[in-house]
């Protein structure tokens, strides 16, 4: 072989060393953001959990709504639902607006929760409720939390994926975008409950 095959070799070896450090920069950012969805997906179940215990508390007190506490109960499991379906492909974006969405529904339920357990001084003192209310506050703090490293991941991922030359590996590849998990809240439920003191 001369020097010519020899130089024709060493750029083929060059470009796919390259194209292998591209590929392998894909999936660790791929990885990067699915790990991060498993810490908010820690969270939620946590979240999910203690809603029945909530519910089960507050039942004592609000015998005449059994209306709210149904629809915390909806809310809760059409939540899980969609939990787990975004867990299963974590950036898909339409697991990902389901999971925002019912997230949202189940955040303004809650809030009418906590809003009519107001007007229950029984209930509002109640320890088991204080503590679990106290659990759902930690909780919350913590999928923001993971909520915000996960965006993250997401977004550098997603540039990365854009850039060129690594937009066209992606496309080869099959590395499709990855949406960020966003709250999905109507300007209603956005609005901070009403809390009288009188």
């Amino acid at each position: 072989m001369g020097i010519g095959g020899w130089i024709v070799l060493g750029i083929i070896v060059a470009l796919a060393i390259w194209a292998i450090s591209i590929y392998n920069g894909l999936v660790a950012l791929r990885n990067r953001y699915k790990n991060a969805f498993s810490q908010i997906d820690v969270q939620l179940k946590r979240r999910y959990d203690l809603i029945p215990n909530l519910v089960e508390v507050a039942k004592g007190y609000l015998k005449h709504e059994r209306e709210t506490l149904e629809a915390v109960i909806k809310a809760r499991n059409q939540a899980v639902a969609a939990a787990q379906r975004a867990a299963a492909n974590p950036g898909n974006p339409a697991a990902m607006a389901s999971l925002g969405q019912a997230e949202g529904v189940l955040t303004g339920v809650l809030g009418r929760l906590f809003a009519l357990a107001e007007s229950y001084p029984d209930l509002k003192a109640n320890q088991n409720m204080l503590a679990i209310q106290e659990e759902l506050a930690s909780t919350e703090n913590k999928v923001a939390f993971a909520r915000q490293a996960f965006n993250d991941s997401v977004m550098e991922y997603n540039t990365r994926r854009e850039s060129f030359p690594d937009n066209v590996f992606a496309g080869m590849f099959g590395f499709g975008p990855a949406e960020l998990l966003n709250a999905t809240e109507s300007a209603e439920e956005r609005k901070a409950p009403k809390v009288s003191f009188t």
